[in-house]
This record gives structure tokens, C-alpha cells and sequence, in this order.
């Protein structure tokens, strides 16, 4: 997570409109499966739509050979019939209300719509066009609309309070008990107990905000297309690797400009060149050119556009009685209070911000000694970060990457859940692919047993893939028994192609985002929720970065690192003293990657903590509030509010979530302390992990399933000794 990083709920760095029934929990919906004993869609019924046939693939993918733009809009539409007449036998059962025949029915309820949209979520994501996003903008309101349909369905929340009315008497189990207190908040927090005058209101502003931040999105993946830096003397490549220089030389043929060199402000191809071009000028042009997305006052600029969202989440949040959308987020959240946030935030600001300064200094001198003439720049941070590194430590970032070459990248990640849980991932290629570079893996038990399918997607597609990497689903596991509904997982990133002979090679940050990805796949394979909307990734926000930022210890721990970073020439691992210096230098640049990390949470709450509009516009009110908390100038926030799609490219997205990480890694800390301590492959603490986080879903306050899993709650002093504060 786009660490980098939820519907199908997308994790990370690629937030999607959520559309789910369990909206307002964060839930997804789970497409049908071949094994669900009801089919929802009978074939006959759609014979030339394979969107709503029953799919005739290995393990009950979608028939993505079969599937094209033209097939989304009507299967939509058919699918929120279908859903409507499901509800309408809910609220026509002339019998008295119950578990089953109202919770659980609804829990049931809406698996063709919930298979048509994570299949056009994803392909959206990651295959985009303007078809595909004339077709996002139709059907975004037609399913704000429905969502809203259901949650205030009057008579239907009649029987879901009948219920939860009850529950003292019912006899569920606490597993059936939490399905149905989350079904009647999710209600609630949907409107249903509004008076009908602000019911409408209601409605328009969530058909709003589901069209404006899908436009947000759209402008700022059109934003990074519409820029690209053309170097046409070789002499600009200065400093660059071999590599990079290639991959730009690919990009150039690509569009015409074979002999030159292009390149783009894509992360994995701007951070490269921030770190190691010569040429200062060309660092300042790419560098303000990323963080001036969406603030050019054209038809791409998104500030109206954030003035819209935050003025209308903040109305939403006042009919439904919060103070702010703050408030609203965070009640089911595991930090309940803006306040919490703030206090964790502050925590870490004032230490992390110390230690910048000190980097600062250190950085500043190597520009003295270069003869720069000029003070550290933002777009200098990373290229004398690196020669300190060297300085330092003796490593240099093009040091590692022979090592780290994306096959056996991933192949390490596998072997690590291998170790730890006993599961085996085989490639399939019978098992059909939304893209050429989508691979597909079922994965089994030690015993053979199918658990699910996942599909990985490493490679960069300018202007039709999302930035950033994420998690989502194409189905979400639900059910036991032999009715057990298997998972179909997918990971997305954007790493650079294979050049020539040489294959694709990451950087350490890059490793780490796979295995941070994958950590979020994990926990959406092995769910084991007999509850749709209790399944998988359906947790709070800041628990649900605890599965993917634990994995992130494994990719740099030593013992591993042995096991799969190998020469992708002479196939040699890496050697210890290479492994060594990475283990020593864990806390360089920590002051900058945090600072700027918790600047982003701070605006990310500052602004959903309004209880109004602020009088001024929105460059201004970020200033105000980097100003507030002293954000060094030589540091930019990570995200700044025009591109900042984690908070304002969703309806709910990660806003007034993106503390999550850090909250997160408060936990993944003090977890990981507990592998080290009997040992990082140990089986007992795999399978206490596997069975309280990863199976368990939001079965469960996520506190208590940690302490199921840890013994106790975390403390935050792991986390301060991890990052040398």
C-alpha cells in the first residue's frame, strides 16, 4: 500500500469509488463464485454479456478474453436489478425478522453487482482508456444512487433494528454478533435514521462526490501522461545507470522519438533520476514538474475540485451529527479520535524533524564541497542522499539492484509465506490474464488444497496503468465448508520493463514494496470469513497495513535476503558484507522520509478536521498548515493536496486516513519484535498470525485480535528504536 499504499477495496497507492454494499465499513463486495451452490445469474439470462453469465473458467475467474468495454454499462445495470430485486424479497418477507432471513440475506445480497464492479474497477486501474473512464463516469452516480437506495430502504432498516433490537436474545456467537452490530452501524452511518427532509440532501451530495473525486483521479493520471522531459543530448545523461537510461531510450522509440531520450514523473522513473542526474536543472524541472500536478489552472487543475470534497464531507458529516468527517472516519477506525491521531503524530514529528535537520546539515556540507554556489533545493535532497550513503556506509543505491532482479524479488516473497505458512504458489497458464504482463498463480495448502488465485502486474503502462502500487480483488472470500467462496487477489505495481538483455531490476525501496504488497495479498488469500463483509481487507483502516508493512521486515532481513537476493548475472548472493552495510545504514534518511511522510498526515487531517470551509484557497491553506507544524523548506510533503488521491480521489478513500501507515507500523514493529525474539520463520508465531490477522478479517475488534495474536498491545518503542529516534 498505493505504503505506497482499498470496492474492489484497492489497498495503497490506487484508490477506486467505493461501491461496495458495506460501503461505509470499507467492506467489498465478494463476486460470485463457480463454487457458490446459487448461482445469482442464470447463463440463459445474459448469453452475449460475460459479465453476468456464469464463468466458464479454471476457478471461476472472469473470462477476460471474452469481456469488452461495450459489456460493463449494461451489465451495471442489470446487476443493480438484480440486487434490487434480492432486497425487495429481504423486505417482503411477511416473517418475522431474524439473523438469517435479514443479516445474513443481506450479507448475500449483491454478488453479480459486486463481480461486475471489481472486475471493472481493476481493469480501470490498471488497463485504462477513455472508454473505460466515459463509461466509470456514467455508472459512478447511478451507484451512489443504489448504494443510497438500500441504506435508506426504510422498511428494510426496519428489520435490520427489529434484529439488532434483539441481539441480547438471539444467541449468536460472536462472530454473527459482530456481522450484525456491523450491519446495523454501516445503516446508521448510511443515513437511515435521517429525517426524510435531509434524506435528500443526503443523496445529492454523495452522487457528487462520487462523480468529483472520480474526476479528481482522472486529472491527475492525465496530469502525469501529459508530462515527459525529451533529453536529446547525451551529455543531460550524466550520472544516470545504464538502466534507467535505456528504459528512456524504450520510452522515446515508443513515441516517435527514436535516437532520444524521454522521462517521466513517474515514481519509479523520478526518484532514480532525482538520485543520481548530474544535471542539476534537469532534477529542478522534473521535481516541479511532480509536485505542480494539478495546479496549473487548466482544465487538469484540481483545487475547485478539493474545495468541492472537503465543503461537501464536511455537510455530510454534519447531517449525520459528527463535528467533522474526521469524526466520522475514525469512530471505526482503531484510533477513535482526531485527537488520537494528533497525539501519535505528535509523537513522532518533533524527533523525526530533529534528525532531518541534522541530515540537512550533512547534505548541505557535500553541496559546499561541490562547489554548488547555491542552498539544498528539494530536488537535491535525493542526489546528495545518495552520495552520503556512499560516504557513509560505502553503498550506493546501483550497488544493490544486480541483486535485486524482479523474478527472484519475487520469488523471495513467495518462499517467506512458503516458511511461515506452509502455502505454495504455481504458476497457471491455463488460468486466463487481463493483460500480458498479468501473471497468475494458484495457491494451495501444504496438502494441495486450493486457496485462491493471484494475479501480479510489476510492469509501468504509461497513461493506462495507475501510479503507485496496490492491492485489490476480484473476488473476496467468503463462506465454509463446501461452500466456501475462494479468492481471486491481485498486486499492481509500476516497476520499469526489461531493457535489452538486462531484466527488470529494483531498488531497495522497490523490494520493499513488493513484499509490502504481497502482505496485503496475504491477507486477502488466506480470509477464512464465513461472512462476506467481514472477509479479508474489510478492516479499519489502520489495521489494515499491518499485514502488508510485517512483510516489509522479511524483505531486508538478513536471513532472507541470503536466501533470494542472487546476481541476476552470475546468479552469486549477495554478499554479507553487502548485506551487512544494508543492516547498518536501516536508519539513514529517516528523518526526511518520515518528516515527509507525517506532513502528508498532518494536511491529510487538517483538512478533514474543518467544521467549515476555510476562507482561503487551497494552495494557501496547505501552506498554513506545513507552516503550523514548521516543515523545513528543503522538504515537500509527499503528497501535496492537488495530487493527493489517496484523500481526495475516493469517496472515502484513505481521507482522514492517511496516518494509517504509521499507526500501522506501530503494530507491524512491535510484531515483528515478536518473530525475532523466538525466531523469524517460527511456526507457532506464523500460525498465531495467520489465524488472529490474516484469517480473521473484521471479525473482531482489531485490538483484541492483535492481542489474541501478540499476548498484549503494542508499544511504540519498537518502532523509535527501528528508525534510530
Amino acid at each position: 500500500m498505493k505504503a505506497q499504499s482499498q470496492m474492489p477495496q484497492a489497498i495503497g497507492a490506487a484508490p477506486v469509488v467505493f461501491v461496495a454494499f458495506a460501503m461505509s465499513c470499507g467492506g467489498s463486495m465478494a463476486p460470485v463464485a463457480v463454487t457458490d451452490p446459487e448461482p445469482v445469474v442464470e447463463e440463459e439470462a445474459a448469453p452475449d454479456n460475460p459479465l453476468i453469465a456464469k464463468f466458464d473458467t479454471p476457478f471461476g475467474v472472469p473470462p477476460f478474453d471474452l469481456i469488452e468495454v461495450e459489456h460493463f454499462e449494461p451489465a451495471y445495470v442489470r446487476a443493480m436489478e438484480v440486487h434490487k430485486e434480492e432486497i425487495a424479497r429481504i423486505v417482503g418477507d411477511e416473517s418475522e425478522p431474524t439473523f438469517e432471513n435479514t443479516i445474513v440475506a443481506l450479507d448475500r445480497s449483491g454478488q453479480l453487482l459486486s463481480s461486475v464492479d471489481s472486475i471493472f474497477q481493476n481493469l480501470n486501474s490498471s488497463t485504462t482508456s477513455d472508454e473505460m473512464q466515459d463509461v466509470a463516469k456514467k455508472v459512478a452516480p447511478l451507484l451512489a444512487k443504489h448504494a443510497d437506495d438500500i441504506y435508506l430502504d426504510a422498511a428494510l432498516f426496519d428489520r435490520v433494528a427489529a434484529v439488532h433490537d434483539r441481539k441480547a436474545t438471539l444467541g449468536l456467537d460472536p462472530v454473527a454478533e459482530r456481522l450484525l452490530e456491523e450491519t446495523y452501524k454501516d445503516f446508521v452511518r448510511g443515513g437511515a435514521n435521517l429525517p426524510e427532509e435531509k434524506m435528500a440532501r443526503f443523496r445529492e451530495i454523495n452522487e457528487e462526490l462520487s462523480v468529483i473525486t472520480l474526476k479528481f483521479g482522472e486529472n491527475v493520471l492525465a496530469e502525469a501522461e501529459a508530462f515527459s522531459l525529451v533529453v536529446e543530448d547525451e551529455a543531460d545523461l550524466a550520472g544516470l545507470p545504464a538502466a534507467q537510461v535505456a528504459a528512456a531510450a524504450a520510452q522515446a522509440e515508443k513515441k516517435g522519438l527514436a535516437g532520444k531520450w524521454v522521462f517521466t514523473i513517474d515514481k519509479s522513473c523520478l526518484i532514480p533520476f532525482l538520485q543520481f542526474s548530474d544535471k542539476r536543472e534537469l532534477r529542478q524541472r522534473m521535481f516541479e514538474a511532480y509536485v505542480g500536478q494539478g495546479s496549473h489552472g487548466d482544465a487538469l487543475d484540481n483545487n475547485e475540485l478539493i474545495e468541492k470534497i472537503v465543503a461537501l464531507r464536511i455537510e455530510r458529516a454534519g447531517l449525520l451529527g459528527y463535528p467533522t468527517h474526521a469524526d466520522f472516519v475514525l469512530e471505526e477506525n482503531m484510533a477513535k479520535t482526531p485527537g488520537e491521531v494528533y497525539e501519535l503524530l505528535d509523537k513522532l514529528w518533533k524527533p523525526a524533524l530533529g534528525v532531518a535537520k541534522k541530515e540537512k546539515k550533512e547534505l548541505s556540507a557535500l553541496m559546499k564541497k561541490d562547489k554548488v554556489g547555491s542552498d539544498l533545493e528539494p530536488w537535491d535532497w535525493w542526489y546528495y542522499s545518495e552520495k552520503l550513503r556512499e560516504k557513509k556506509y560505502d553503498l550506493e543505491e546501483e550497488e544493490l539492484r544486480p541483486y535485486f532482479e524482479l523474478e527472484s524479488v519475487r520469488k523471495g516473497a513467495f518462499d517467506v509465506a512458503t516458511r511461515l505458512y506452509g502455502i505454495e504458489f504455481v504458476e497457471n497458464p491455463d488460468i486466463p490474464r487481463y493483460h500480458e504482463d498479468a501473471r497468475a498463480f494458484e495457491v494451495r495448502e501444504a496438502d494441495g488444497t486450493h486457496i485462491g488465485v493471484f494475479y501480479v502486474d510489476y510492469y509501468t503502462r504509461t497513461g493506462t496503468k495507475e501510479g503507485g502500487a496496490w492491492m485489490s480483488s476480484f473476488r473476496d472470500q467468503w463462506g465454509k465448508g463446501d461452500g466456501k467462496v475462494t479468492p481471486v487477489i491481485t498486486n499492481n505495481c509500476n516497476f520499469q520493463r526489461p531493457t535489452g538483455d538486462e531484466p527488470s531490476l529494483l531498488s531497495l525501496e522497490e523490494v520493499q514494496t513488493l513484499f509490502h504488497e504481497f502482505g496485503h495479498a496475504l491477507h486477502g488469500l488466506l480470509s477464512d470469513s464465513e461472512y462476506r463483509s467481514l472477509s479479508g481487507t474489510s478492516v479499519s483502516r489502520d489495521f489494515v497495513e499491518l499485514p502488508s508493512q510485517i512483510m516489509e521486515n522479511w524483505a531486508t532481513d538478513p536471513e532472507v535476503l541470503a536466501l533470494y537476493a542472487k546476481h541476476y548475472e552470475t546468479g552469486e548472493a549477495m554478499p554479507a558484507e553487502l548485506i551487512g552495510k544494508i543492516g547498518k545504514s536501516r536508519h539513514f534518511n529517516q528523518g526526511f522520509e518520515t518528516v515527509e511522510y507525517l506532513a502528508a498526515s498532518y494536511l491529510d487531517m487538517d483538512w478533514h478536521t474543518l467544521a467549515q470551509v476555510p476562507q482561503v484557497d487551497p494552495v494557501a491553506f496547505e501552506d498554513a498548515s506545513m507552516d503550523r507544524i514548521g516543515l523545513m523548506p528543503e522538504i515537500v510533503v509527499r503528497y501535496k493536496s492537488p495530487y493527493f488521491r489517496h484523500v481526495f480521489a475516493g469517496v472515502i478513500g484513505y481521507s482522514a486516513g492517511y496516518y494509517s501507515y504509521v499507526w500501522a507500523q506501530v503494530l507491524d514493529a512491535d510484531a515483528f519484535a515478536s518473530f525475532k525474539a523466538k525466531g523469524i520463520f517460527d511456526k507457532e508465531r506464523a500460525s498465531a498470525f495467520r489465524n488472529n490477522v490474516l484469517a480473521a478479517g473484521n471479525t473482531a475488534d482489531p485490538m483484541e485480535l492483535y492481542v489474541r495474536f501478540r499476548g498484549k498491545e503494542p508499544t511504540i518503542d519498537a518502532l523509535i528504536e527501528r528508525k534510530g529516534f
